[in-house]
C-alpha cells in the first residue's frame, strides 16, 4: 500500500492477558493467521488476512491497569513534531518517541478528554497491508464524553477538517483529510456505563454481521450494541472474552440515506 497521509489510521494492536486465547478468538472470528511472535519485542504477534498484515496482539505487561483494549496508531512523517503538537494542545505523552528496531518509531499518548492512542512513523513496517474489507481494519471512532476537548485536540494535532452530523439525538462528527473521511468522533451518552473509560472504537470488517455476532457469543464474548443498520454497513459493538471492546461491520450491507454533515 502507499504511504499513509499524516493523521490516517495506519495500525492497530491489542494488549491482552492471554495471547493464545486471543489468537483462537480472532482467528475464528476474522479468519486471521499469526506469526510466531517476536521475543525481542515482548512477544509481539502480527495477524494476517491472507498474506497481508492487518493487526497485532501483544502480551499484557504485569501491573497494567484497566481492561484490555485495542490501540489505534495514527500516521506521522515526523513523530517528534507530532509529539510536540500533542503536548502543545493539552495532550499527555505516556512515552517519548521510541524506535522499534528498523520497523518504525512510535509514541503513545492521551488526549485531554482521556482517550489513549498511538502515533507511528514508519520505517520498514508501513502499517496496514489492507483495509476496508472482511478480516481487516475498516473504521475507528474516538468515543468520549468530553467532545469539546477532543474536537479541539485531534484537528489541531493532525490537521483534520471536522464536519458535524445534523442529528438531534446523536452527537457525531467526521474527521477528513484531503476531503476524505478518515475517522469519527462520538459523544458517549447515558447508554454507556459510567465506569467505561473514553476509548477509540476500532471496527473490523466481516462478511456477515449477524453470523459474526453468533461467533462472538459462541466463543465467550458479549454484544454491547447491535446489530444495527446504517448507510455505511451493518455493525455491532462487541467485547471479546478477555474484555477487549471493538466493533464488527459488514460494509457491503447498507441501509438508509447518507446523513447530512455541516
Amino acid at each position: 500500500m502507499a504511504a499513509h497521509s499524516e493523521g490516517t489510521p495506519c495500525w492497530a494492536d491489542a494488549m491482552v492477558p492471554d495471547v493464545e486465547a486471543a489468537k483462537r478468538f480472532y482467528g475464528e472470528l476474522l479468519g486471521w493467521t499469526f506469526d510466531e511472535g517476536s521475543p525481542e519485542f515482548g512477544g509481539y504477534t502480527q495477524a494476517f488476512s491472507g498474506d497481508r498484515a492487518v493487526a497485532a496482539l501483544v502480551p499484557r505487561m504485569p501491573g497494567t491497569g484497566g481492561p484490555p483494549a485495542w490501540n489505534l496508531y495514527l500516521a506521522s512523517p515526523d513523530i517528534a513534531a507530532t509529539a510536540g503538537r500533542i503536548r502543545d494542545n493539552g495532550g499527555a505523552l505516556l512515552m517519548d518517541p521510541m524506535p522499534v528496531g528498523s520497523f518504525g518509531t512510535m509514541v503513545t499518548a492521551e488526549d485531554p478528554s482521556g482517550v489513549f492512542f498511538s502515533v507511528w512513523q514508519p520505517g520498514s513496517h508501513p502499517g496496514f497491508g489492507t483495509t476496508g474489507e472482511p478480516g481487516a481494519y475498516c473504521w475507528a471512532e474516538v468515543t468520549t464524553r468530553d467532545v469539546e476537548r477532543a474536537d479541539h485536540f485531534f484537528p489541531a494535532v493532525f490537521g483534520y477538517e471536522a464536519k458535524r452530523m445534523r442529528h438531534e439525538s446523536v452527537d457525531f462528527s467526521l474527521w477528513h483529510l484531503g476531503g476524505e473521511p478518515v475517522a469519527g468522533r462520538l459523544r458517549m451518552t447515558d447508554d454507556f456505563p459510567p465506569d467505561v473509560h473514553p476509548y477509540v472504537n476500532v471496527y473490523f470488517g466481516v462478511e456477515d454481521c449477524d453470523a459474526a455476532i453468533s461467533t462472538v457469543t459462541r466463543l465467550g464474548g458479549t454484544v454491547q450494541r447491535g446489530p444495527l443498520d446504517s448507510p455505511y454497513g451493518r455493525y455491532a459493538a462487541v467485547v471479546d472474552p478477555q474484555g477487549t471492546a471493538f466493533s464488527v461491520i459488514d460494509p457491503a450491507t447498507t441501509a438508509g440515506e447518507q446523513p447530512e454533515f455541516t
